[in-house]
C-alpha cells in the first residue's frame, strides 16, 4: 500500500504562527503551530483514506503493515516519528533516556499511578528518544556540552559566576550542571541579571553567537536555572539540511527556525529549564551524558545521483534527502517509510505496484513494509524515512 496521511499539528506555545502554514499552504490561524507529525504514535497518529489511524492499523497487523522482520524486532510498534518543527521560541532544555531508562522510567509511573497524560509525569511511553533535526532554513540551536576549556574561557570573558567557573576548571561538569541546575528560581534571579548584564557589554568577536544567546535568554527566562546550563552547551546555527543527532542522553534545547525531524516513536522529554513545565533534575541528571561533544554539526552524504543519507548509526530510522527530478528515483530504503515533501511537489511510488500519491509541499504518504523500494519523481525536495 501507497497512501496520503493526514497529520496533526501540535500548539505548543514556543511554535512558530506562520512557518507550518506557510509550507503547507495554509491560511495562519493566529495560533502557535509548533509540529507537524507523521506516523503511528499514540498520542497523534496520522490517518489513512480509509479514515483508520495509522496506530490503529499497525496494532491490529503489524507483520502485514511493517512486514515480519520489523514488526519482531520492535515488537510489533511502528519504529520512528517524524515532523515538521517549527520554533519561534525556545524549547526547554532537555535530554531524552535510552531503551533501558525508558523502561524502567515508565514502569515507575505506572506502578505509582500517575496518569500518562498527566503534567507531572515523566516517561509518557518505554521506548528511547534518539532523534535527528535537518534545517530546512537557518536554525539555532543548544546541542552537547562544549569541551569543558571553552565553557571556562567564556566564563572567564564575562567575568561572573565564579563557582561556576571553578568547578569546571576542575573538571566537575556533572557537579556543576547538577548544582546550578537545582538552585531555586529566588536564587537564581541576581545571577540571571549579573550574567544577561556581563553579556550585553560584551564587545569581543569569539563569543558574540553565544552572548547574543545568553543576554535574549536571560532577559526571557529571568528566573530559570536552565539559562546557566546554556553556558556550557553549544551553540549552534545550522545552515539549510545541515544536521544534528541527538542519541540518548544529549542535552540540547532547540532556539528556533523549521526542521524536519526524525526520532524514535516516543514521547518521553526530560526537561531542565527554560520552561514553565514540569522539571525534575534528579531525573534529568540520571540519564545525562555528560560527555562533551566536540562538534555536533552533522552533514549529509551523497550516496546515488539525488539521495543524500544522513548517518546516525541508529537502530530505529533511516533518513535520506532526495532532490527530486522528472526521472524517477528509486530509493532502495526498506520496511515501513514515510515520504514527506518539503519543498516542490513528489509523485511517491513504489516498484511492483500502480498505486502512486501525489505530495505538496509540507504532505508525507506511507510505504507499508512489505512494499518494494518506492520510487519518486516531481521537483523540490523531499524526504523518506525508513526502518533500515
Amino acid at each position: 500500500m501507497v497512501a496520503p496521511l493526514v497529520n496533526t499539528v501540535r500548539d505548543y506555545a514556543w511554535g512558530s504562527r506562520t512557518a507550518i502554514p506557510e509550507l503547507t499552504g495554509v491560511d495562519p490561524d493566529g495560533k502557535p503551530q509548533a509540529e507537524l507529525w507523521m506516523g503511528a504514535h499514540e498520542s497523534a497518529p496520522s490517518v489513512l483514506p480509509s479514515g483508520e489511524t495509522l496506530y490503529d492499523r499497525v496494532s491490529s497487523r503489524p507483520a502485514e503493515v511493517l512486514g515480519e522482520e520489523t514488526a519482531e524486532k520492535f515488537e510489533g510498534r511502528f519504529p520512528f516519528l517524524a515532523k515538521i518543527l517549527a520554533a519561534e521560541q525556545p524549547l526547554s532544555i532537555q535530554a531524552h533516556p535510552s531503551r533501558k531508562q525508558a523502561i524502567d522510567g515508565y514502569g515507575r509511573d505506572e506502578a505509582a499511578g500517575i496518569p500518562r497524560d498527566a503534567a507531572d509525569r515523566n516517561y509518557k511511553d518505554a521506548w528511547p528518544k534518539p532523534e535527528i533535526l535537518i534545517a530546512l532554513g537557518p536554525f539555532d540551536a543548544l546541542v552537547g556540552f562544549r569541551p569543558l576549556a571553552a565553557s571556562v574561557a567564556l566564563l572567564e570573558e564575562l567575568g561572573v559566576l565564579d563557582e561556576l567557573t571553578d568547578l569546571l576548571r576542575n573538571g566537575k561538569l556533572q557537579e556543576a550542571f547538577t548544582e546550578f541546575m537545582g538552585t531555586d528560581r529566588d536564587a537564581i534571579r541576581p545571577l540571571v541579571a549579573a550574567l544577561g548584564e556581563a553579556c550585553r557589554q560584551y564587545e569581543g568577536d569569539t563569543f558574540a553567537l553565544e552572548t547574543e544567546t545568553l543576554a535574549r535568554l536571560c532577559e526571557d527566562f529571568p528566573d530559570d536555572p536552565g539559562v546557566l546550563a546554556a553556558l556550557l552547551l553549544n551553540r549552534v546555527r545550522l545552515e539549510r539540511f545541515q544536521a544534528v543527532y541527538l542519541p540518548a542522553g544529549n542535552v540540547h534545547a532547540y532556539l528556533r527556525g523549521t526542521g524536519f525531524e526524525v526520532m524514535a516513536n516516543s514521547d518521553n522529554v526530560l526537561r531542565g529549564g527554560l520552561t514553565r513545565k514540569h522539571v525534575d533534575v534528579p531525573e534529568l541528571v540520571s540519564v545525562v551524558d555528560f560527555e562533551p561533544l566536540g562538534s555536533p554539526v552533522l552533514e549529509g552524504t551523497t550516496v546515488a545521483p539525488g539521495v543524500t543519507q544522513y548517518e546516525t548509526g541508529c537502530e530505529y530510522f533511516a533518513v535520506r534527502r532526495i532532490e527530486l527530478t522528472d526521472e524517477p528515483l528509486v530509493v532502495p530504503a526498506t520496511g515501513p517509510r514515510i515520504v514527506a515533501c518539503v519543498d516542490g511537489v513528489s509523485v511517491v511510488g513504489a516498484e511492483g505496484t500502480d498505486d502512486t500519491v501525489q505530495l505538496a509541499a509540507g504532505r508525507s504518504a506511507f510505504l507499508e513494509g512489505p512494499e518494494g523500494p518506492c520510487t519518486l519523481r516531481g521537483s523540490g525536495t523531499a524526504f523518506v524515512v525508513s526502518a533500515r
